[in-house]
């Protein structure tokens, strides 16, 4: 048992006076490549990390359900019977949300117990690298084991999107999700999102000697406000105009008839999509000829894309990103949604001190909040954390 487990498993038993049933945990997830492409139905390659959402939870005999965290001071409390997205709130709505979510999916919530679940999590918040769906994540699989649902990962990662699309209000995709269910240590997941189909690509960075360094710039950013819905609208728009489903059904020898359909704003999004789609798939290829080293072009121009075509970076991403750079990382890129988070740094493993030296003297000098900078390994994906704890 790790320390965040030996935490949560502790604050549970002071918060509600009894011993937790279990402790299981999801990871957090940076996306490689392939940003804002899950909800136009493209593809995309996350890796799930080695920071966790961790949840500790017995059930009851009564239909209540009390949710605590190590992050917020109240307890919040909700009987499964007034369990509906119009009764939750806060971030207490993410694990609720799933609750409710999992009903959706086949749970019988009129006969099922209610539960106490504590969460604690070493996932930064707000840095793009899905605190959000590691909770959902690592709430799913638990309440899948003891209601005993037998729902596969797959129909999990559609319970944790549905609670974030209804319940939290996020138009976010299923990517998040399927990262922080489907990971493995040291590979990526490759999914298409309009299937679902997904395929595990290794990635062999420590072989050759590279890092993935991550450089949270604590600009914070919600996916529930207006920049993030307002890009998938305009995706929406572009699609309809061109006469497809989604803009995964356009590919770059479509963008001359786009450009000449669609407004310049409307154009610009469009075009990134159809480039991320085609970058993704470019980065898997690449993965499984030349292999890791041979990927910083493709992520540089995925950021110059996000920067310039779909404008969801912030001056902080883009100056992490060039230092990084220019001190000696192969390639990078902001990562997430955007408007603030994180950018990540594929970076030689001797030159990870230099670039964290650079990018912390780039932002004291531009006078910038002080960056959290630190390495991440691909991970396995939300499981149960030991055996039974009683």
């Amino acid at each position: 048992m790790n320390d965040l487990d030996r935490a949560a498993q502790a604050d549970f038993a002071n918060r509600f006076n009894r011993t937790a049933t279990g402790l299981w945990s999801a990871p957090g997830r940076v996306n490689l490549i392939g940003e804002h492409t899950d909800y136009n139905d493209g593809f995309v390659l996350p890796l799930a990390i080695d920071r966790r959402t961790v949840v500790a939870l017995a059930t009851r005999t009564d239909r209540v359900i009390r949710v605590a965290s190590s992050f917020a001071a109240e307890t919040v409390a909700v009987s499964l019977d007034e369990l509906v997205p119009e009764n939750l709130n806060g971030w207490s709505a993410y694990p609720l949300g799933v609750a409710w979510a999992l009903g959706q999916f086949g749970a019988d919530l009129a006969v099922l117990p209610g539960f106490d679940i504590y969460v604690d999590s070493d996932v930064p918040v707000g840095a793009g690298l899905s605190s959000s769906a590691a909770l959902e994540c690592a709430v799913a699989v638990a309440l899948n084991e003891v209601w005993g649902l037998n729902l596969d990962r797959p129909t999990l990662a559609r319970v944790g999107q549905l609670a974030e699309n209804r319940v939290v209000g996020a138009p976010t995709g299923i990517m998040d999700q399927s990262a922080s269910l489907l990971g493995q240590v040291d590979a990526a997941v490759f999914l298409d999102c309009r299937s679902l189909a997904a395929e595990v690509i290794p990635l062999g960075l420590n072989p050759a000697g590279l890092e993935l360094l991550i450089i949270d710039t604590r600009v914070s950013h919600s996916h529930a406000t207006g920049g993030y819905a307002a890009r998938r609208a305009s995706c929406e728009a572009g699609a309809r105009i061109m006469g497809v489903p989604a803009l995964r059904d356009l590919s770059v020898d479509d963008l001359p008839r786009a450009q000449a359909l669609l407004d310049d704003e409307t154009f610009r999004r469009v075009r990134h999509i159809v480039t991320e789609n085609q970058r993704v798939l470019d980065t898997v290829q690449t993965l499984r000829v030349s292999g890791c080293a041979a990927i910083g072009d493709l992520l540089d121009a995925s950021h110059r894309s996000m920067r310039d075509d779909f404008e969801i970076s912030a001056p902080e991403l883009d100056l992490a990103v060039v230092t990084a750079r220019a001190a000696g990382a192969i390639g990078a890129r902001m990562t997430g949604g955007g408007f603030g988070g994180a950018a990540i740094a594929l970076t030689p493993t001797e030159f990870v001190p230099a670039v964290q030296a650079a990018v912390l003297a780039a932002f004291a000098a531009h006078g910038f909040t002080t960056p959290d900078l630190f390495v991440v390994h691909a991970a396995d994906g939300a499981a149960r954390d030991g055996s039974p704890l009683n």
